[in-house]
């Protein structure tokens, strides 16, 4: 499992550093550069962990029985604590303070939690059908799928609700300063409860693919 943690870490330390920058330099194509940084370190290290870098689709795999509850709480700690590392490395070699940090309030808050709901969702909706599924065993298009998703993801609603759909994401950039820490358990709490809806959908819809 050493293996499996240590290659989580990488994974979302690089996404978490890519969103980090991408965001303070204020790219137009920074939704393209977060996707693909997913994209390329699903293709790295997708064989020795799953490639999940992300609580929620930890959380998607869990419910879907594709990991025990010991290795989930794993994953969850290496993610979380790649982010933040990849936050305070952010922090040091680039200004942050250029990037207005985001408070959620009355209609936006709502309109977030909408947004993040949804592209949760969705993400790890892809994750289950194109990574677990038994329909597709070894298929070469996951990374480039799920990738995308973030990618339409962030352009879609990236300016309601900056386009996290991901708790390790949330956390670094409450770090980095990017989103107020006093409403920050509203994208862990939603994210973790798509990625949640997601795995009870993909058993309902397949019930033979154990």
């Amino acid at each position: 499992m050493a293996r499996k943690y240590a290659v989580e870490f990488i994974g979302a330390f690089f996404l978490v550093f890519t969103v980090g920058t991408a965001v303070a330099s204020g790219s137009a194509l920074a939704p393209l550069a977060i996707g693909t940084s997913l994209m390329v370190m699903i293709y790295a290290g997708g064989h020795v962990s799953g490639g999940h870098f992300n609580p929620a689709v930890t959380m998607a795999a869990l419910v879907r029985g594709r990991i025990a509850t010991r290795d989930a709480v794993g994953y969850w700690i290496a993610q979380v604590g790649a982010g933040v590392v990849a936050a305070v490395i952010v922090r040091a070699i680039v200004n942050t303070g250029r990037v207005a940090t985001l408070h959620l309030a009355g209609h936006g808050l709502a309109a977030a939690f909408i947004a993040e709901l949804l592209f949760t969702f969705a993400l790890c909706w892809v994750v289950l059908n194109v990574a677990t599924s038994k329909d597709h065993p070894n298929n070469s298009f996951y990374g480039l799928a799920i990738g995308f998703t973030v990618v339409a993801g962030a352009f879609a609603v990236g300016g309601i609700s900056g386009g996290v759909f991901n708790p390790a994401v949330a956390i670094g950039g409450a770090v980095m300063g990017y989103f107020a820490w006093s409403t920050i358990w509203i994208y862990l709490v939603v994210e973790l409860a798509a990625g949640a809806a997601a795995g009870i959908v993909f058993r309902a819809i397949n019930p033979a693919d154990k």
